[in-house]
């Protein structure tokens, strides 16, 4: 597959460069090429970008090959450090005007220092983090948030579309989006954390959860979020479709917002306390329900 032709880009289909192929970037990534996108894929672990191929990606060895001639760079990493080392790397294969889809939640001044980067650079850039964990992703029924220079809408629309079911645009500022994001994580990880304590509290008193969950069954008070999330921990299946580890990540993110803002988030900060216990016994890489765990008696 090469880089697509000035054809490609005047009828609607630009290259993708992913940069980032975990959970979240391999899920896009498959949505892209389902869509009919060309897209060329990185991963810091060559072997976890691999699979993509057998869909039709093309996978490179370097950032600075994925994103050689692409159009659109789209990064899906863990964090801020890792985007601005990839950013690094790719910099030789990167061009002026290039439009960059930043879709890691990486907070506030991460955000400040990656937008700083692009302006240098001369690249085109959207803040745009996601909303979803891997069943979205691979389904491309993701909400994407997003929000930087207007004039750049109609380029990342067909990425947009192809990876998300809805792209709310928050306004032209970089960072909007990205703190729209953080609060929306904070309504998940408090829900989370939610689930894992009436668990607990039931085997505690000696309740058969599932009596727990066929009470709310159907109820104002039920959510399928309720009813999936305890299943998981019920089967013993806690495959990530979001990892603790990176729940764990985004609640400091959370933390240090707030605390710039002047406000106070117990909640948050309780639920950052039990995703650290449970990954001090080794559940980091497991879905972020297993701060079920945290609350068991050691």
């Amino acid at each position: 597959m090469t880089s697509a032709s000035p054809a490609d880009t005047a009828s609607g289909t630009p290259t993708v460069a992913v940069l980032g192929t975990g959970i979240m970037g391999s899920g896009m990534a498959r949505s892209l090429l389902r869509s009919g996108i060309p897209v060329r894929v990185w991963n810091r672990t060559r072997s976890r970008a691999e699979p993509l191929a057998t869909h039709g990606a093309t996978v490179t060895d370097s950032p600075e090959e994925a994103v050689r001639g692409a159009d659109i760079v789209l990064t899906a990493l863990n964090d801020g450090g890792a985007v601005a080392e990839t950013l690094t790397a790719a910099t030789p294969g990167l061009r002026p005007g290039q439009l960059w889809l930043q879709s890691s939640t990486v907070g506030l001044d991460a955000t400040t220092d990656l937008v700083h980067r692009a302006a240098g650079l001369g690249l085109v850039y959207l803040d745009a983090p996601v909303s979803g964990t891997k069943q979205p992703a691979e389904q491309g029924t993701l909400t994407v948030f997003v929000s930087g220079p207007s004039a750049a809408r109609a380029t990342a629309l067909p990425v947009l579309e192809a990876i998300g079911r809805r792209t709310v645009w928050v306004g032209e500022e970089p960072g909007a989006a990205t703190r729209l994001k953080l609060v929306a994580n904070t309504w998940v990880i408090n829900m989370v954390n939610g689930v894992a304590e009436c668990l607990n509290l039931a085997e505690g008193l000696g309740i058969d959860p599932q009596l727990f969950l066929d009470a709310m069954k159907g109820g104002p008070l039920d959510t399928p979020y309720l009813q999936a999330k305890s299943a998981a921990v019920l089967s013993g299946d806690l495959t990530p479709s979001f990892a603790l580890s990176t729940a764990l990540k985004d609640s400091r993110l959370i933390l240090e917002a707030a605390e710039a803002a002047g406000v106070e988030l117990d909640l948050v900060a309780a639920s950052a306390e039990r995703f650290t216990r449970a990954e001090a016994a080794g559940h980091g890489g497991q879905d972020m329900i297993a701060t079920y765990y945290a609350g068991r008696p050691a």
